[in-house]
């Protein structure tokens, strides 16, 4: 049986080290196939972070150095030759580098550093020969203990002294062009977008941009759709015999259903620019521009990330904090995530925001996703400061993918995942939570004109005392209670109980932001605390559910009550 050297490839995200891994394995193969390579085989097996190398016993770490970042890819170097392994450098992606009329001295640099070095592009098909030769090469040679960087720790070097020596070593080796004419527009539009005076304020105005396209586009299929739904009703009266059942499917079903129907033109318009963002790595920056903010927390810039993802869903954005390593910021970060604004609580912002502000339709939606994000990001700074989650951040958002062109397919499947996910709701929660609503309304009265002695009533009438001081009555409460499975059905339950038209229905815009305030805060779906529960641990999924309620009536309190005062 031949020997089997494994070799661990490394790299910052986005530096091409799959694509390298997959390239190198193939020639590997094709050369022990082809008996070129003696008989040992190589195996080649991604790692993530140098702190995966401890413990674990490698014939050689291919750090793959990604072209045009390269002081970031190169501050791994130190960490990586502290493990004491051996150690060979692929400036990945070379191409790139020289398409911007830079260059490297690669001799020069492996003098400085210490290690062997190549330089690669799966792209062009550049380089690969050379770079599994230095790996083959290495595997048999002895460790070296004569790196230069060994001096640094020897003095008690810190990040700040790893990342000095790595700017003088690029000072030395890294050839710049004589302008920045030379760079690609990508570039220059990157360095606008990351600029920490213009990115925030640019960020800002982009999802400004996308809430008034949300609005402003889709209300005209938003306009059809609710005709359309008008036109069914109509003609379902006059062919179906008046009593419980036409009472059930025209009121109940069709009401509840259409009222959340009319919103997939928004969510595939709203998922449209959120796709592309994503695609094109504009998202990445949001993060990027994030960072300071979440260290001033004390949190690890990447926490944002799973936050952003919060937007879309709340579970696969627990899910998604999976990924950072720190366990108390792990945790932290997913008791985060249930103040973002999922496209669950988007349908509830555009029916209020479209009645009562459509004056100032996107700032009062970016207001809904400003206040979740800061009341995080308070949230945070007071758990901070418990014996469960204190802590110092330790480090910061370093990798920025490279701008690409997003590609329809990928869109389009984004979008698909998000409307798929909709309409199974509408399928599933929505048309029980109608059925089930329709019925307490309907009973034991049968009679949709005398509400106040219905079941409905009687359970509204016992939660109310509770919201009256947020200005609530009876019918919002019930409202809130529907929302438990699935925000979407508060619309539904809207649409029942006020008949599909809530502009007369008691709601004041005060009153209507109160109420969307309270749907920001209040806990998430069952599914989010189901999947907190697993993910954190049962005691945070109870401690969610417990202090998102008592928040979301204080600052709805007090946002009425000052608000009655002015």
């Amino acid at each position: 049986m031949s020997e089997v050297h494994k070799i661990a490839v490394i790299g910052l995200a986005e530096s091409g080290k799959s694509s390298l891994s997959r390239a190198l394995q193939d020639l590997a193969e094709a050369r022990l196939a082809n008996h070129v390579s003696g008989t040992h085989r190589i195996e080649f097996v991604e790692v993530h972070h140098p702190d995966e190398l401890h413990g674990h016993v490698y014939d050689v770490v291919l750090q793959v150095v990604d072209s045009t970042r390269l002081e970031d890819s190169l501050m791994l170097t130190p960490h990586i030759i502290d493990e004491h392994q051996k150690i060979v450098i692929a400036i990945g992606r070379y191409d790139l580098l020289l398409e911007t009329d830079h260059s490297l001295n690669i001799p020069k640099l492996e003098q400085l550093i210490g290690v062997p070095t190549c330089r690669v592009s799966v792209r062009k098909n550049y380089g690969l020969q050379n770079c599994l030769d230095i790996v083959e090469n290495t595997i048999h040679k002895p460790a070296s203990t004569a790196h230069p960087i060994y001096h640094l720790r020897d003095q008690e070097g810190d990040e700040d002294t790893y990342r000095a020596y790595v700017h003088g070593i690029l000072t030395q080796t890294l050839k710049h062009a004589k302008d920045d004419r030379h760079q690609t527009r990508l570039e220059k539009v990157d360095k606008v977008l990351t600029n920490p005076w213009l990115g925030f304020p640019i960020m800002m105005a982009a999802l400004y941009f996308v809430f008034w396209c949300t609005f402003t586009l889709g209300a005209y299929p938003q306009a059809w759709i609710d005709s359309g739904i008008s036109a069914l009703a109509e003609w379902l009266r006059g062919i179906v015999e008046q009593g419980w059942f036409s009472s059930l499917l025209i009121d109940g079903v069709l009401q509840g259903v259409g009222a959340v129907l009319a919103f997939v033109p928004n969510i595939i318009i709203l998922f449209f620019f959120i796709s592309l963002m994503e695609d094109s790595g504009y998202m990445a920056r949001e993060a990027y521009i994030m960072d300071a903010i979440m260290h001033r927390v004390g949190l690890h810039g990447r926490s944002f990330i799973p936050m952003l993802m919060g937007f879309g869903c709340n579970v696969p954005a627990i899910m998604a904090a999976r990924d950072i390593q720190n366990p108390k910021d792990r945790v932290l970060t997913m008791l985060m995530v249930p103040f973002m604004s999922c496209s669950a609580r988007l349908p509830v912002y555009m029916l209020f925001v479209d009645t009562f502000f459509s004056r100032h339709k996107a700032l009062v939606m970016i207001s809904m996703y400003a206040i979740g994000i800061c009341l995080s990001v308070l949230f945070a700074i007071v758990m901070k400061r418990t014996k469960w989650f204190r802590q110092e951040a330790d480090d910061t958002v370093n990798e920025l993918p490279e701008f690409r062109l997003p590609k329809a397919r990928t869109t389009i499947a984004h979008i698909w995942e998000r409307v798929a996910d909709y309409l199974q709701k509408i399928c599933t929660v929505i048309i029980w939570a109608s059925v089930i609503i329709w019925a307490l309304e309907y009973f034991p009265t049968q009679d949709l004109n005398n509400l106040e002695h219905s079941y409905l009533a009687s359970i509204g009438q016992f939660v109310s005392p509770l919201l009256e001081p947020l200005g609530f009555d009876w019918k919002m409460s019930v409202c809130l209670l529907t929302g438990l499975p699935a925000k979407e059905a508060i619309v539904s339950t809207l649409a029942i109980l006020y008949d599909g038209d809530i502009s007369n229905a008691g709601f004041t815009p005060l009153t209507a932001f109160t109420f969307m305030l309270f749907v920001l805060l209040y806990f998430p779906c069952v599914a989010t605390i189901a999947t907190l529960r697993r993910e954190a641990g049962k005691q945070w999924a109870w401690f969610t559910v417990f202090h998102s309620l008592v928040l979301a009536w204080l600052v709805s309190f007090v946002v009425f009550q000052l608000g009655s005062l002015l």
